[in-house]
């Protein structure tokens, strides 16, 4: 199940019915982002398969229930800080063991951006998604 903040892009996309007015509102998500912090920009969270430059930094909040996964992110191209806006409010909040097991690809599809992306935009944002899913997946492997 998605989080609320997804489902909230999910229901703004259904009631945009032009791709241009739903690909300006991904830009908006994108301006909205708050900027990573300079020290974050680093070598270990760029994320390589991006046509632009991207950064995600990751975190776990391990409480005594359960650890969390939380990311920031940047780009350099406003449509990829919308996207990156996207994933946050797909994956931010979710406990790690459900980062891994969210259908990544059935949710995008519920916003329509598989056919309106271009294969490189799709391609940056897998990278994305596979290094979410690969933080998680190792911070799983630390906690057992």
């Amino acid at each position: 199940m998605a989080q609320l903040a997804f489902e909230e892009i999910v229901e703004t996309f259904q009631y945009l019915d032009d791709w241009e007015d739903r690909y300006r509102h991904i830009i908006e998500l994108g301006k909205e982002m708050p900027k990573l912090k300079i020290d974050s920009k680093t070598e270990k969270n760029k994320v390589n398969g991006c046509a632009s430059q991207v950064w995600l930094n990751s975190s776990i909040e391990r409480s005594d229930k359960q650890s969390v996964y939380y990311f920031d992110g940047e780009s350099d191209a406003l449509i990829v800080s919308g996207l990156i806006s996207i994933l946050r409010c797909l994956y931010n909040g979710l406990p790690v063991s459900e980062v891994i097991t969210v259908n990544f690809e059935n949710e995008m599809d519920r916003l329509g951006l598989r056919e309106h992306l271009s294969s490189q935009r799709s391609n940056g944002l897998r990278s994305m998604v596979n290094r979410i899913r690969h933080t998680a997946k190792s911070s799983l492997t630390t906690l057992c």
